[in-house]
């Protein structure tokens, strides 16, 4: 005779629910995608998430706002905007004449001055001595964005990283 839990009037614990993901709802959510940063809604196909989410962020924002610049720059200079002294050619077409030139070993060296100056930011975030957030590097000396403003702003803003990151793709894709 085989004894079942129901039998003895016992319940069987309950099977542990996982968080589903808001982006696809029939897929469990990774466990380190809890919700705490802005614009995670747990979607992780790559189960990358096991890194360490805020390197991860910091990235993110990092290359979002590098892509913001990149796409702005794109569009202008194929709108007919020009820097002076800039050779007259369009945006797929500057990186190589920049570098025949030299002129983009100046452009490397402007962006790795502000490189090295975050380098201290992000390793004191990285390493927990402080309680900054990733992107924030202090840049708000009039608090403006505080409260349920800067929920809304980091929001945004890794909204419009990504969506950044997109378009540069795309309209170099386009252009090529």
């Amino acid at each position: 005779m085989q004894l079942t839990v129901a039998s003895h009037g016992l319940r069987a614990p309950a099977p542990a629910m996982m968080v589903k993901s808001q982006a696809l709802p029939f897929v469990e959510a990774p466990p380190k995608l809890d919700g705490s940063l802005q614009g995670d809604v747990g979607f992780d196909p790559l189960n990358l998430s096991n890194f360490d989410l805020k390197g991860l962020r910091v990235a993110a924002l990092k290359h979002g706002r590098v892509g913001m610049l990149a796409w702005l720059g794109f569009v202008s200079v194929d709108s007919g905007l020009r820097a002076p002294g800039a050779p007259d050619v369009s945006s797929l077409a500057a990186h190589d004449t920049t570098v025949k030139s030299g002129h983009m070993l100046l452009l490397l060296g402007v962006v790795g001055v502000f490189e090295a100056l975050s380098y201290s930011a992000i390793a004191e975030m990285m390493t927990g001595e402080t309680d900054r957030q990733p992107g924030d590097y202090g840049l708000d000396p009039f608090k403006w964005a505080a409260g349920d403003k800067l929920q809304r702003m980091q929001l945004a803003e890794i909204n419009h990283a990504r969506l950044a990151m997109m378009a540069f793709s795309g309209v170099v894709t386009q252009s090529a």
